[in-house]
């Protein structure tokens, strides 16, 4: 029985997370989950919306599940998930994104993945203010990082046999902080320069890089062009924003933080305290990072079963959440997903 933290999260989180706990029960999942509670209401009682005994928790069971946790816009305290990124170092952040059958969107057949480098760049957060005239932020950017994600990107390609890998950055402007991360890019991927697939060099992996806002247009236009893509932090956290409204929204993309000893799987989208209550989210996003979850932890078998069931019910479409269009439950589309499990 593999022992498993669980953050329920705010907002809408203990609803999804409860569509989680309700399907692995009935998919006989092999996960003992351990509940712990982080975000805006912990800090209102405890004064820290990330106690030490959540971050003890997940390194405890190595493993972690997330709901969504509200992040104060502009005040208030620092991101509970940057936090967490720092301080377990979870420098790798993975998005598969990917059409479902049966769910509406712009584009079909989309298979993209983003590996975003996860605990420096802007969005780390370092910042501070020069008096009452100015605010400046740091972009951090350092080959230790650089080289391990680069790493953790090709490993992930050459293991998944994904065929493109595709470097985004802005080096032509930030020639120093973007130029490291591009210079160690090349230096890494120099072996599968001109894809060559010979008796001496049998890799098949095409390797080439794209300025971000080149990146943003050609998704838009051509989105199918594009397999892996590895950036740093601050365009990681926006191009798989754009890639998830390529499938149909945020509600239905998973999202993985892995370190060296410890993994965090999530929903990418917020806590979305709007309909928090009203029993109608979608639970497709965390339910697709517990898959992600299952498949760390060798449950493969269990996996592939919820990740069909989940996809039969999208695909027959009669059961919706209101993102996608309809007027399900969130409580309705898990006990879709149960009775075909």
């Amino acid at each position: 029985m593999h022992k498993v933290s669980l953050i329920t999260g705010d907002g809408i989180g203990p609803e999804i997370v409860g569509s989680v706990k309700k399907i692995f029960k009935k998919a006989g999942a092999n996960v003992e989950f351990e509940e712990m509670e982080a975000g805006i209401e912990v800090y209102e009682r405890e004064g820290d919306p990330l106690p030490k005994s959540v971050v003890d928790s997940i390194k405890k069971n190595k493993v972690a599940l997330k709901g969504p946790i509200t992040t104060p816009v502009g005040k208030g305290f620092k991101s509970v998930n940057v936090r967490l990124r720092k301080e377990l170092n979870l420098y790798a952040n993975l998005r598969p994104v990917k059409s479902f059958e049966g769910v509406e969107s712009k584009y079909k057949n989309i298979d993209l993945v983003i590996v975003r480098e996860n605990t420096e760049d802007l969005y780390a957060g370092i910042e501070h203010k020069i008096g009452d005239y100015a605010c400046e932020s740091i972009k951090l950017i350092t080959r230790p990082a650089c080289d391990r994600i680069v790493d953790f990107a090709v490993d992930y390609c050459n293991r998944l046999d994904r065929k493109r890998l595709t470097c985004v950055h802005k080096a032509n402007i930030m020639k120093l902080s973007d130029g490291l991360f591009l210079d160690v890019f090349k230096e890494k991927t120099a072996v599968f320069k001109g894809n060559a697939a010979d008796e001496k060099n049998e890799q098949k992996l095409k390797c080439d890089d794209l300025i971000v806002d080149a990146c943003a247009m050609n998704l838009v236009i051509n989105p199918e062009k594009y397999d892996t893509l590895v950036m740093p932090n601050l365009y990681g956290d926006i191009i798989s924003d754009l890639c998830a409204g390529l499938v149909g929204g945020l509600g239905l993309v998973a999202g993985a933080n892995i370190g060296e000893d410890y993994a965090v799987f999530e929903a990418v989208h917020g806590s979305a305290p709007d309909i928090a209550g009203k029993n109608q989210a979608n639970p497709t996003a965390i339910l697709m990072a517990s898959i992600m979850m299952l498949e760390h932890l060798g449950e493969m078998e269990t996996a592939k079963k919820i990740d069909n069931a989940i996809k039969e019910v999208l695909k027959k479409g009669e059961v919706r959440t209101p993102d996608l269009g309809g007027t399900s439950s969130t409580d309705e589309f898990t006990e879709a997903v149960c009775e075909l499990l």
